[in-house]
């Protein structure tokens, strides 16, 4: 079975991608390498998966090319013959989406009908895409559930990422065609993405300048380790959606379904204060941060926390990285790759 990965050569999609080719998947990435961040790193991920690919003989291949492209994605479709598709291209970042709206629908609104298309038209099996704990906007209610109200979000990448999940339920219900909401939470680890705080933070420390800490460091992450997700992935990769046949019309949890549609919270459902997360990476680094405090920026949120019972009643799998594993991991991936 062919699996199709998009945004490979990105931060999640990377190391999916790796998990399938170590299960010994035959796996299609594509990613269209903009330049949001450094393509270095980018390549630097492709040339680590062809490496493991040929050391433990899975089929790989990458194209590059862009989801908003509907040729490209007709042709890739025609070619390949994807059963699976899990799609984790994206235009990411919350703060971007303020300077560069329209580069959100592109990828993430028009990018991904294209993608729906694609799978009602060629028979795939799966949808997997990645959601957002960022649409859950300005709701207090903690922890987040599934179940919960998500109809104010607080940034156009919020409403982009509410939107796929609209427009997801709408091809499942039409089509039949089984997809897998994965809302994650502040993901982080090794070959993670520069414009994420860890990465932002851990150059600033070790060059000796000051660290921007928004809300006077009044913030509250439900951390989420990089490998959790990925077991995540795969495990909902291993258990498609189904119709629910509790489901409640009149009355409907926005979970779940009478189509094949399932959406899932993917977090460590251990929150800690952004102040703490900070405290681990200086103690990782044995660096303290000079740290230059600032108010809340337009379309953040305070806090986020997890309810991942439901991943948990659907997987058997709660992700358990603590924050202290995960940052000195990081580090030590940071301290490598930079020759630190």
């Amino acid at each position: 079975m062919t699996i199709l990965v998009t945004g490979s050569a990105g931060f999640i999609g990377f190391h999916v991608t790796k998990r399938l080719l170590e299960l010994g998947q035959a796996v299609i990435g594509i990613d269209n390498l903009n330049s949001y961040y450094d393509t270095s790193l980018k390549l630097a991920r492709l040339q680590q998966l062809r490496s493991l690919a040929l050391n433990v003989k899975s089929r790989f291949a990458f194209i590059k090319a862009d989801i908003a492209d509907s040729s490209a994605m007709e042709e890739l479709f025609l070619t390949y013959r994807p059963r699976k598709v899990i799609n984790l291209a994206a235009q990411a970042g919350v703060r971007y989406s303020i300077e560069n709206p329209f580069a959100y629908i592109e990828s993430n609104l028009v990018g991904f009908s294209y993608l729906l298309e694609a799978c009602r038209h060629h028979e795939v099996e799966q949808f997997l895409y990645a959601s957002s704990s960022s649409v859950y906007g300005s709701n207090t209610k903690i922890p987040c559930s599934e179940k919960d109200n998500v109809d104010h979000p607080v940034s156009l990448y919020a409403a982009s990422k509410r939107a796929n999940e609209l427009l997801a339920h709408s091809y499942s219900s039409l089509y039949n065609l089984p997809t897998i909401g994965m809302r994650f939470f502040t993901v982080y680890g090794p070959w993670g993405r520069p414009d994420m705080a860890l990465f932002i933070f851990t150059r600033a420390i070790l060059d000796g300048r000051p660290i921007q800490v928004y809300n006077n460091g009044n913030m509250i992450r439900d951390f989420t380790y990089i490998d959790d997700i990925t077991e995540a992935v795969i495990r909902l990769l291993d258990k498609p959606a189904c119709a629910d046949p509790d489901f409640n019309r009149s009355n409907s949890d926005p979970s779940t379904s009478s189509a094949p549609y399932r959406i899932f919270n993917i977090g460590n459902s251990h929150p800690i204060p952004l102040m703490t997360y900070i405290e681990t990476l200086e103690m990782a680094l044995g660096l303290e941060a000079k740290k230059e405090f600032l108010p809340m920026q337009l379309g953040d949120v305070q806090i986020t926390s997890a309810d991942t019972s439901a991943l948990a009643g659907w997987t058997g799998f709660k992700p358990n990285t603590s924050v202290k594993d995960g940052v000195f991991s990081f580090v030590a991936w940071f301290k490598k790759y930079y020759g630190v």
